[in-house]
């Protein structure tokens, strides 16, 4: 079935809301967990269930490499193939337009914050007029996804949302440049609803990279459609001050009454700043890449700030005999039951079991923070609450 989306509360422009959809009901705002291959790495489904994650997504473009949308289909789609029978959304692949084209070309991510350039690589990826030309970072073989193949892949995967295909520009992408790839893109999002045919929900997302009057010209067009939702990606301009401005203009044009996904960004801050907006879904490998990083979060008791990120290292020699959980007010399994110092141990000597610890921990600490943002929007306390996680 298509989703059904109800606001419940407002509170200025932060809101909570329900995505009831095919199976379950998404509470938001949220963070959509990423499962990139159809796994959170390291967890279990188990693991998701007892952590409350009621909504994850997955990577068209990879599972369409591996094992294949055929397999997955035949095996029942991603709730059977997963064994996660909550709610799965499936990105069109657009995303991968970017990271593995201007992305690697341009060596930039899709903020620029000074000194995250990073040396220019040959690129993965050739956007045509008809769809986008890859090379395979498995083998490199040559593949082309188009807006039907992405539907139709979408369509095999089984997801309860799904996404029309869409490009994302560069940070360094010029204003021409941009202009053409978001007429491109809205060509791409009409042809998406043409031949979209399963009651799967499609969103269509906004571009327009960091210029305003082409985030309005897109938000009012994807507005226009008939999607069940919306997307807001690609760049989001050259600082943190701007980004918000431009998530702002994305925002202002589309339907209230549907739900609005911020794809990719997941900071602390960030999450605060875009509920503010309007934001009601959020998704961002942050947590859990982190965690694999040796990066833990911590919460404002636990001295968790924007300076040090709301997190610590847990390779820091100062926790080599710290007997403290990660965070002494967190209730996850991770800090109930082990000590910095063990968890430090496991990271260095490279044992699997961190891996998992960790991660339960920062999925837990993330999900956790939006059941407080959820209650402080219905109670009117959100302002409140970010000025107490902010200042």
């Amino acid at each position: 079935m298509s989703i059904k989306f109800k606001i419940l509360s407002e509170n200025k422009k932060a809101r909570t809301a329900i995505v009831k959809a095919s199976h379950g009901i998404v509470h938001t705002p949220t963070l959509i967990p990423v499962a990139t291959l159809a796994s959170i790495k390291s967890l279990t489904p188990e693991d998701l269930q007892r952590l409350n994650i009621e909504i994850i997504i997955a990577n068209t473009f990879h599972l369409y490499l591996r094992p294949g949308p055929d397999v997955i289909k035949k095996l029942g789609g991603l709730h059977k193939f997963m064994s996660f029978n909550k709610t799965i959304m499936t990105d069109s692949g657009g995303f991968q337009a970017f990271s593995l084209g201007l992305g690697l070309e341009h060596g930039v991510g899709k903020i620029i914050t000074g000194n995250n350039i990073k040396k220019s690589r040959d690129k993965l990826a050739l956007v045509e007029e008809d769809g986008v030309i890859f090379r395979s970072p498995i083998d490199n073989s040559k593949y082309k996804l188009t807006p039907d193949l992405s539907i139709k892949v979408q369509e095999n995967l089984g997801a309860d949302i799904i996404y029309a295909l869409d490009e994302c520009t560069s940070p360094l992408s010029d204003y021409k440049y941009t202009k053409e790839s978001l007429e491109r893109t809205h060509r791409w999002a009409q042809r998406c609803l043409e031949i979209h045919k399963t009651n799967q929900s499609l969103f269509g997302i906004v571009q327009g990279g960091e210029f305003k009057d082409l985030r309005t010209k897109s938000a009012k067009f994807i507005s226009s459609l008939d999607f069940d939702g919306y997307g807001i990606g690609g760049v989001f301009g050259k600082s943190k001050e701007h980004m918000y401005d431009v998530i702002d203009w994305s925002i202002k044009p589309l339907d209230e009454n549907k739900p609005r996904h911020l794809l990719g960004i997941g900071a602390i801050e960030d999450i605060f700043e875009c509920v503010e907006l309007g934001i009601d879904l959020f998704d961002c490998v942050a947590p859990t890449r982190l965690a694999r990083m040796g990066y833990l979060f911590i919460t404002p008791k636990s001295k968790g700030n924007k300076e040090n990120k709301f997190r610590i290292r847990i390779t820091n020699k100062i926790y080599k005999l710290d007997k403290t959980p990660i965070d002494k007010y967190c209730k996850c399994y991770t800090c109930k039951n082990f000590s910095k110092a063990y968890l430090r141990h496991l990271f260095v000597s490279n044992e699997l079991t961190y891996h998992r610890l960790a991660t339960y921990h920062n999925l837990y600490y993330f999900i956790d923070l939006f059941k407080q943002i959820r209650e402080s929007i219905d109670q009117n306390k959100f302002s409140k609450l970010k000025r107490y996680w902010l200042k």
